[in-house]
């Protein structure tokens, strides 16, 4: 593969059932794919498995009617107001019925123009024609119907409020619906408040946490004892969760899960070379149509082999070029490789030079759910070879 970097490639493998082998059946799949297609495992290749097949393989599952009865539990109320939850069928849904058949009553409030990874929930244009202000108006559910329901997600065209309103219905549940981005605002409402953002939940539950409150729990505090008939998610409990069946979710893989140091070891026993191994879910990259910002799971990796908890430490070439128009390619060649040997120097102009230090795990994982699809492709594992070569090399 000379003169050939960065490649990124699927590794189908059979059909990935419960209570499996897991770490044998991906194994035995990469070298199956390396025999028939005449490629190599090397030093320092990355081996990515998506979340979904780890989960299933360990049957990391909860039942609606077991969150039902931990949210019955520790609410003990008829009325709970749940705050700002991401506008999700596959995420969220399962989680609203589960609260829906716990209590009498939800008051749902939910940001706006967005959720907290992009998805609409109005058009903007109605916003500045009504002269409405986010950042301090709340838009009750009288409102939201007289002026902006006629929104339709760009990608389901679904609308999200009719939805969530629906699903509590179904549940013969009361729902009301509000739209803020003023957490306080639900206190109004109720004192018992599930906080159910992912990304700023910390900072959210701690305002909530300042006023007069009965109860306030976050998506991490539910499901979050072990039980005999599931090895529930020690992590991220319900921070993270994808619909399954209409009464089943299942749940993110645990942190630090030890599949991914059995593979590494695995890998080595069989061909004495020592690659990377990393569980991944939602990359971390926005959608240039939509808006939505993909990373709807607590992080992009929640388990990888030691190494890949660093961050690059690269110079940017496209930097020296523009700095020294008038050199030719070998008098370049020379700054750049000089460059590079004092790159670990820390004066300013130096730093001028590097790339920015994103995690390792966020870049392989953004990559490799890009390429490898949720759906038909039967691809669960992408194998990246060659992310780990410099221009030096």
């Amino acid at each position: 593969m000379q003169n050939l970097w960065t490649i990124a490639m699927w590794i189908k493998t059979p059909l990935i059932k419960k209570w499996e082998d897991l770490s044998k059946t991906i194994v035995e799949s990469l070298l199956n794919s390396c025999k028939l297609n005449g490629f190599s495992i090397q030093n320092n290749d990355v081996l990515a498995i998506t979340e979904a097949v780890v989960s299933i393989s360990q049957w990391n599952y909860a039942t609606v009617n077991e969150i039902t009865k931990d949210i019955s539990n520790k609410f003990q109320s008829e009325h709970i107001g749940v705050l700002f939850p991401i506008l999700s069928r596959n995420r969220f849904a399962g989680i609203l019925k589960s609260i829906a058949r716990a209590c009498k009553k939800i008051t749902i409030q939910l940001s706006y123009p967005f959720d907290e990874v992009g998805n609409g929930i109005l058009y903007e244009e109605d916003l500045k024609k009504l002269k409405i202000n986010p950042s301090s108006d709340l838009i009750d559910e009288k409102n939201y119907q007289k002026n902006f329901s006629w929104y339709q997600h760009p990608f389901t065209g679904l609308n999200m409020v009719d939805y969530y309103r629906n699903l509590c219905k179904n549940e013969n549940c009361e729902v009301e619906i509000i739209l803020s981005n003023n957490p306080e605002d639900i206190l109004k409402y109720t004192k018992n408040v599930l906080v159910s953002n992912i990304h700023n939940r910390k900072n959210t539950k701690e305002i909530l946490l300042k006023q007069k409150h009965k109860k306030v729990l976050g998506l991490d505090e539910i499901l979050n004892q072990k039980t005999d008939k599931h090895w529930y998610n020690e992590t991220f409990w319900l921070l993270w969760t994808n619909l399954a069946t209409d009464e089943m979710l299942k749940l993110f893989p645990h942190s630090n899960d030890p599949i991914v140091n059995k593979i590494k070891s695995e890998i080595k026993k069989l061909t004495n070379k020592d690659i990377h191994v990393m569980i991944y879910g939602d990359g971390a990259f926005k959608d240039p149509v939509g808006w939505i910002w993909e990373l709807a799971d607590p992080v992009v990796s929640p388990s990888y082999t030691k190494w890949l908890q660093w961050s690059p430490n690269e110079i940017k070439l496209k930097y020296l070029i523009d700095k020294y128009p008038d050199k030719n390619k070998k008098e370049l060649q020379k700054i750049i490789q000089k460059e590079i040997s004092l790159k670990n120097n820390s004066l300013t102009e130096q730093n001028k030079l590097w790339t920015t230090p994103r995690h390792y795990v966020d870049l392989l994982g953004s990559l490799a759910d890009l390429i490898s699809g949720s759906g038909e492709k039967g691809t669960p594992v992408v194998y990246i070879k060659n992310y780990f070569k410099w221009y030096n090399d």
